[in-house]
């Protein structure tokens, strides 16, 4: 990112590169030898759609075979998005994927993004390592773990559900016991379709003709969020038969909480139980990142209805916690 006339920062082509070569750190030890990609067009994150997402999956899958590992260098505002997205495209995963970004642009004086990037760097080297990670102010989250939540902090990412993978400090601190295996499987970038996914948060006052409308065709998937450990309006039953008409007709809806910590147990409450009547799925402990991408990928993989609803409900890259 750079300033433009009117002030405003934008990417801009080629600035990355003249950065790095400002950075001494670059050409000294222990830091590995880098090979800079750069996509064109450039794009705010803001504007990544799931087209782009495939092809960050497809240039990884292409250059990781002979490299160590990847740093990805993405803006804040999706790149729990696009971690989330990667962590299921890419199909025989064996080294890392960093993705980093930073609160203010490496070509201001006072940044945040100097750190982030080295430090990404040398994690990017760390055979410990086998999978899609965010690494922003001292910690080194699972990709498909985290969300931002902050706009301001240079801690803007957290894991609410996971502990970080590893805490940065003076040395570095692992949780070994987190990381996920080497995918022994051939390294492959699974493709997308156009599969129109939407998410929906409920809230009071929400009604059965609004949900009917979000649902109606061509609609293949709904995130949808819900009150506390995944309750929704149970006296509602306009609401609740838009649901059981679509779940009837194929469109899979994965229930997920509002709530920041925390999971979705539908069993608890009536209100939760009236929506697995419904045919809704448990999104578990996923956030709506997760959910949204990796509802995303499975239904471009022409996956039945049920397929994919298993698949859901299951832990494919260290997304949500097993259910016992």
């Amino acid at each position: 990112m750079r300033r433009g006339p009117d002030g405003s920062y934008a990417p801009a082509a080629g600035a990355l590169a003249a950065s790095l070569e400002r950075l001494p750190e670059l050409a000294s030890e222990p830091l590995p030898e880098v090979e800079l990609v750069e996509f064109d067009p450039l794009l705010d994150s803001s504007d990544m759609r799931p087209e782009d997402w495939q092809r960050v999956a497809d240039a990884l899958a292409e250059l990781l075979p002979g490299h160590a590992g990847a740093v990805v260098l993405h803006g804040t505002d999706t790149m729990a998005y696009t971690a989330s997205a990667l962590s299921f495209l890419l199909e025989g995963l064996d080294r890392p994927v960093v993705l980093t970004g930073s609160q203010i642009p490496l070509a201001e004086a006072r940044n945040d993004a100097r750190e982030n990037l080295i430090t990404a760097l040398l994690l990017a080297h760390e055979a410990l390592l086998s999978e899609v990670t965010v690494y922003m102010n001292g910690r080194l989250l699972r990709g498909n773990r985290c969300t931002k939540v902050s706009a301001f902090g240079f801690d803007a990412f957290d894991s609410p559900n996971l502990p970080p993978l590893a805490e940065v400090g003076v040395e570095v601190a692992w949780r070994e016991r987190l990381l996920r295996p080497a995918d022994e499987r051939a390294l492959r970038a699974l493709r997308l379709r156009s599969v129109p996914v939407v998410a929906l948060r409920l809230f009071p006052g929400i009604t059965g003709s609004t949900l009917t409308q979000v649902l109606r065709e061509p609609v293949r998937g709904l995130v949808l969020e819900t009150y506390g450990s995944g309750n929704a309006p149970s006296r509602d039953t306009e609401l609740l038969d838009a649901l059981g008409e679509a779940s009837a007709r194929g469109v899979v809806i994965v229930n997920v909480t509002q709530c920041l910590r925390g999971a979705v147990n539908m069993d608890a409450y009536a209100a939760g139980r009236s929506l697995q009547a419904a045919g809704v799925v448990s999104g578990g402990d996923m956030t709506v990142e997760a959910a949204l991408t990796k509802l995303t990928v499975l239904l471009s993989q022409e996956s039945s209805y049920a397929d994919v609803a298993a698949l859901m409900a299951a832990d494919l890259a260290g997304e949500r916690t097993a259910e016992t």
